[in-house]
């Protein structure tokens, strides 16, 4: 475990085990964090090793791991109250509202993957389909568990249907009430769990949250999902050859009108943020900073008269 940013309070945590996974992270994903973090007094921690030993029976992927983090933090005894997890795919506008504000102490908050989304759920995953045969892989099915409604989701893996599905890469606890459970529901599972991510956590965590737990739903621009943005707005991205000014413009447009980017999943659409690199200056400076303000000024609107340009080009 390694602290980047300290708080007294309030801290956001990563798992990036693996020197590779460890530097995309630090390099492509990082410096969004700590401009937002510093602005809010938000600390950091990564976890760069396994929490479980790989012998052992209830051993499994990374994912799964994150379970553990509050346990963790509680054995050092570092001083915080509230934890949000991200995973490491996540880039953050460094203007967006502190996340913490929007926790309540004795839910555990999440974002959700299917309501409340600025495009309706199936459609842009038929796109997703659709672009990924036609761009990446000539026999991806156009028929798979990705339109799965929300009851198929949950029975497919022998669960009870629970109200929605949160997307696990972010989610926000408070410490002392629910690290023990979340310990418990790790231990739950042997390695050898079966889901349709290949062993991976999502909807078992999903299932276990929503039965015992009061959740929270966080606005989706905390976590807008990329290969959704990708496919309903700029499938040009798709194509082989485009240039790293296009994509990272592409980005910074949908950075700005949310504010965390999940760059999610095994596919191109999760791997294209680590074709371009972004400054400091680009994230965060003063024109930005007015026009965000600018965004969230009400305004009484009052009559200039007409307004015509001084040229027209």
């Amino acid at each position: 475990m390694k602290i980047i940013l300290k708080s007294k309070k309030n801290y956001i945590c990563t798992i990036a085990i693996g020197n590779s996974h460890y530097k995309i992270w630090k390099k492509y994903i990082l410096p969004s964090w700590k401009i937002y973090c510093k602005k809010n007094s938000i600390g950091i921690i990564v976890f760069k090793n396994h929490l479980v030993d790989k012998k052992n029976p209830y051993w499994k992927k990374p994912t799964w791991q994150k379970m553990l983090i509050g346990s963790e933090i509680l054995k050092k005894k570092i001083k915080a109250e509230n934890i949000c997890y991200l995973d490491t795919d996540i880039l953050i506008n460094p203007l967006s509202p502190n996340i913490f504000l929007f926790h309540k102490k004795n839910r555990i908050s999440l974002v959700s993957s299917r309501k409340k989304l600025p495009y309706d759920y199936f459609d842009v995953s038929k796109r997703v389909s659709f672009y990924r045969r036609e761009h990446y892989r000539k026999n991806y099915p156009l028929n798979s568990s990705m339109l799965f409604n929300n009851n198929q989701t949950y029975r497919f893996h022998n669960l009870r249907p629970m109200q929605d599905e949160a997307c696990m890469g972010l989610f926000i606890f408070n410490l002392k009430l629910f690290s023990k459970k979340m310990n418990d529901w790790f231990y739950k599972y042997r390695r050898d769990v079966q889901s349709f991510t290949g062993g991976g956590d999502q909807i078992h965590f999903n299932y276990e949250i929503q039965k015992s737990c009061k959740v929270n739903w966080l606005d989706y621009r905390f976590q807008i999902l990329w290969y959704f943005e990708m496919a309903k707005y700029y499938p040009f991205l798709y194509e082989r050859k485009i240039q790293k000014n296009l994509i990272k413009k592409c980005i910074l447009s949908s950075l700005r009108r949310s504010y965390f980017i999940h760059f999610s999943g095994s596919w191109g659409e999760g791997k294209i943020y680590q074709k371009v690199r972004f400054k400091k200056k680009e994230l965060y400076n003063f024109k930005l900073k007015k026009f965000n303000e600018y965004l969230n000024k009400k305004i009484k609107a009052v009559s200039r008269g007409r307004i015509l340009p001084k040229r027209i080009i």
